[in-house]
């Protein structure tokens, strides 16, 4: 039988199948999103590194958050964006694997990320007198490369057991990009290993980090209502739901993806979930760190005034 496999050396994203007139339209809207979402990301880092005020360690998290949202929106959208303007939506096998490393990696980095940034709230919140002995530069950029290495690490696990499996058809795929569940159905050979370590990643990469981020939001939230200060008060409930928004956008439709039961359309169920994923959350997390953070939106607005009076 592997004597008479033909092994695949390109596949077709089937895409969202919807009436062809429709194409264009959700071009017209993804690449509406996508520029959002570099432009509104792109001025989160070029305030945070323009600003000295915001060199801090919650800063310095946010930075990397944001350079991991425009990484992880440019991996999948932009060949979406191809596929739906164009009669020819294959995608070569290689740069089909690539696209799955790098969206596992992506995706596990920001899971650590914002554990991090929960950390950081936790003790700016919970032990202010410590703050800048306990997270100083040594221990932020430790658990930046951390979070970036041991997500790399874990991802090159996914890859060894996806390349050791014979793909030999079908040659589609039906999403609209190159997503772990969907390549695993190209493969003829059985993928119960595959899927018991993707679900013991989930368990890992996804519930341990939410657990000890909901454990820090529950310790923070005990101390914020301990705050004489109204002021104090609203301050820090006003940085810490920022974070929790997010938390709650990347983690909720993650778990959904991953570890809830499939409804009698996973296909579709995915592809809704794998755009709010890689698409939308990118785009809000800006607006959201920008709207709800007093200290963002006075950096941008003195850098707009000074911008109108150069």
């Amino acid at each position: 039988m592997e004597r008479n496999q033909t092994w695949i050396t390109e596949v077709t994203l089937l895409g969202f199948q919807v009436d062809p007139t429709l194409d264009y339209f959700l071009f017209g809207m993804f690449s509406v999103f996508y520029t959002f979402t570099l432009l509104g990301n792109g001025v989160i880092l070029g305030i945070i590194s323009m600003v000295p005020r915001l060199h801090t360690p919650m800063y310095f998290f946010l930075s990397h958050l944001a350079i991991l949202d425009m990484s992880y929106a440019s991996n999948n959208v932009p060949k979406m964006l191809a596929n739906l303007v164009t009669k020819k939506k294959t995608i070569s096998f290689a740069p089909c694997i690539m696209q799955t490393f790098l969206y596992l990696a992506f995706a596990a980095t920001e899971c650590l990320i914002l554990v991090a940034m929960s950390y950081d709230r936790y003790v700016a919140i919970c032990y202010p007198l410590h703050y800048t002995v306990i997270m100083n530069w040594r221990v932020c950029i430790a658990l930046a490369a951390a979070s970036w290495g041991f997500s790399l690490l874990l991802d090159m696990v996914h890859l060894v057991l996806i390349l050791r499996l014979p793909f030999c058809g079908p040659h589609e795929v039906n999403h609209f990009f190159c997503e772990i569940l969907s390549v695993l159905k190209l493969a003829c050979a059985d993928t119960t290993l595959n899927q018991i370590v993707i679900f013991a990643t989930c368990v890992f990469i996804l519930v341990g980090p939410l657990c000890l981020v909901l454990v820090s939001y529950t310790r923070i939230l005990v101390t914020i209502l301990r705050i004489q200060s109204g002021e104090g008060r609203k301050k820090a409930f006003s940085t810490c739901s920022s974070h929790l928004c997010v938390v709650g956008l990347f983690f909720g439709s993650a778990i959904v993806m991953y570890m809830a039961p499939k409804s009698q359309h996973p296909e579709e169920q995915q592809k809704i979930l794998s755009l709010f994923y890689s698409l939308f959350n990118p785009m809000l997390n800006p607006l959201i760190y920008s709207l709800r953070n007093t200290e963002v939106k006075g950096a941008l607005k003195r850098n707009l005034w000074k911008g109108r009076h150069m």
